[in-house]
């Protein structure tokens, strides 16, 4: 496979630039002197911020956007075959790296590189051990699969030895990572679309374990099934963590302040440490927090500096965000939960926190994901008060798997669960608008664009 040499800057060209993590390493390259070209279907605060930088960039993708300078080109999982641009950038006979085979690269150079993955949480506890590097002075590089707002930001170009980022296990992108610091925050059944079957998706799961440096550490949710299939034989020290009491990392007396705040004692290998405060809700926040513990104290991390990092972690964008409360005292929450494992999560720590009625704006994320969680998505929505549903966000997909939201309501229906579903937002914020009222917490929910309908909401 093609290295790229970090000491010779040359000319990468990104098919695919503004989406979240590809915008991340292009600002890395640029900040090394690389020379940085690339190209997407649409202008966003992501393309124009590395245009700042000095990234020249086309926001179409054809052929004419590769003019035979280019060194290496960077693509996504997302990009087709059939794209103009791709098929003349394999064409050029230039060296093509995915774009996580690039991150990997720059992983590389850094001694203290932590990668973390699981089917839900990554960028939450991504975010969390960034906040406790950056509040300990470490200067780490950073990159994460949302805005962090510590540093408003997807991406941190820092000068010191640590390196922080999310692992994605979508198309196995994350065997492409060698890290020294591993975690691994949960493994459900996710993409199926790629992986077939839950086996399939812990085989890789495993694979990515056995990336894990020698002389360092993976730490794994001691609550996954059978997790011992993806931990036992592995070179490197292996430490478990969770709300399981006989997890290495667990946590004890747990308790929930009035905005649904978790506090509670870690219990490290016997030991009670001191108490742990989060300014972020959920039981889940809770497990995710032992892994950046653990993780960081291996790291040499103070505990006192530990203990106020997290306290200082306020959330990731879009996990679980207050955005603001409507002119009738209803309070708009956003959240990017699109898996019914995550959308139980984020309806559990919305009974924790003080609301009259639950009011979920779901916006299902794929059409394959909708049909293989079909079921699932009813019982972890009916959870709320009142559930609305928006179309399907295709994503990368076509229409031709037989499946709408209809067929969530219908089953939503079937449990006496009261249910809506509108075609446009439009529908559904005057739904909300005329039905919500003080009290009321209105979720808008999923991984599409469901979020513009509470920023609208709350500009009317």
């Amino acid at each position: 496979m093609y290295k790229i040499d970090f000491n010779t800057p040359c000319h990468a060209h990104f098919i695919g630039i503004g989406g979240i993590s590809m915008s991340g390493l292009a600002e890395i390259l640029l900040n090394r002197k690389f020379t940085v070209t690339g190209s997407d279907r649409s202008e966003s605060d992501l393309t124009k911020h590395l245009e700042d930088l000095g990234a020249k960039i086309s926001y179409t993708q054809n052929a004419d956007n590769i003019h035979g300078d280019e060194d290496f080109f960077v693509y996504t999982a997302a990009i087709s075959e059939e794209n103009p641009e791709f098929k003349k950038a394999i064409d050029s006979g230039k060296p093509m790296l995915k774009r996580a085979q690039l991150l990997g690269q720059i992983m590389d150079h850094f001694k203290s590189s932590c990668a973390i993955a699981g089917t839900h949480g990554k960028t939450t506890t991504t975010s969390m051990i960034s906040q406790v590097l950056l509040d300990a002075a470490k200067d780490p590089t950073i990159s994460v699969g949302g805005i962090f707002s510590s540093i408003n930001s997807n991406i941190r170009v820092g000068h010191s030895d640590f390196f922080v980022t999310e692992a994605c296990e979508y198309t196995d992108s994350f065997l492409a990572l060698y890290p020294k610091y591993s975690i691994i925050l949960n493994c459900d059944a996710e993409h199926l679309d790629y992986f077939k079957t839950l086996e399939n998706m812990r085989h890789s799961y495993r694979l990515f374990a056995e990336n894990t440096a020698s002389d360092g550490t993976l730490y794994i949710n001691h609550s996954i099934p059978n997790y011992q299939e993806i931990s036992a034989g592995l070179s490197c020290n292996v430490v478990t963590f969770g709300l399981d009491q006989n997890a290495d990392f667990h946590a004890t007396k747990i308790t929930y302040d009035d905005l649904g705040h978790p506090s509670f004692t870690p219990v490290a290998f016997g030991k009670e440490l001191d108490t742990i405060y989060l300014s972020v809700p959920g039981e889940h926040n809770v497990s995710n927090s032992l892994s950046a513990i653990a993780s960081l104290m291996d790291m040499g991390i103070p505990y006192s500096t530990i203990q106020n990092g997290l306290e200082n972690f306020t959330g990731a964008d879009r996990r679980f965000q207050f955005k603001g409360k409507l002119a009738n005292g209803a309070v708009i929450i956003d959240d990017y939960a699109h898996h019914p494992t995550e959308i139980r999560a984020s309806l559990k720590a919305a009974e924790n926190t003080p609301h009259d009625r639950i009011i979920v704006a779901f916006q299902p994320h794929t059409y394959t994901r909708t049909k293989a969680f079909l079921s699932d998505f009813a019982d972890a929505l009916s959870a709320a008060d009142i559930v609305v549903l928006a179309d399907i966000y295709a994503a990368r997909e076509k229409d031709i798997y037989g499946v709408s939201s209809g067929d969530i309501q219908r089953l939503l229906q079937e449990k006496g669960q009261e249910s809506y579903y509108f075609h446009t937002f439009e529908e559904i914020k005057e739904f909300l608008k005329k039905n919500s009222r003080n009290g009321d917490m209105l979720i808008t929910m999923g991984a599409g664009t469901i979020t513009n309908v509470g920023s609208d909401l709350l500009e009317l």
